[in-house]
């Protein structure tokens, strides 16, 4: 995908989202993630810990970088959360490309739902 089409895409999914959840402000990636996060979980609260939406994130990490064969669901433990085993380790430097890896895999993510 061409950088410009990323963008627009990615662009898009936050208006869409913006839209859905009724909010003012378009959401970043750390909100997105947070949803995907909450999504995968399968577990809604009024209020989720520090903690708690820091575990969502790398849930959410986990989903995304499963697709690229990264990370392999091993299953939940008993509060219900998903856990993965690391297949590749995930040695990407540099946050712009990281970034553009998440944004990429979300948007796959979204297509798939």
């Amino acid at each position: 995908m061409e950088p410009w089409e990323l963008d627009f895409h990615w662009l898009e999914l936050r208006h869409k989202l913006k839209h859905l959840n009724k909010t003012d402000a378009l959401p970043d990636l750390r909100a997105i993630m947070l949803l995907i996060g909450i999504q995968e979980y399968g577990r809604i609260k009024d209020n989720f810990t520090k903690e708690e939406k820091q575990d969502l994130m790398h849930v959410a990490a986990c989903t995304l970088l499963e697709a690229d064969g990264y990370y392999t669901f091993s299953g939940r433990d008993d509060e219900g959360w998903p856990h993965w085993d690391v297949t590749i380790p995930f040695q990407t430097k540099g946050s712009d490309l990281q970034e553009k890896i998440l944004k990429t895999n979300i948007l796959k993510y979204f297509e798939n739902l």
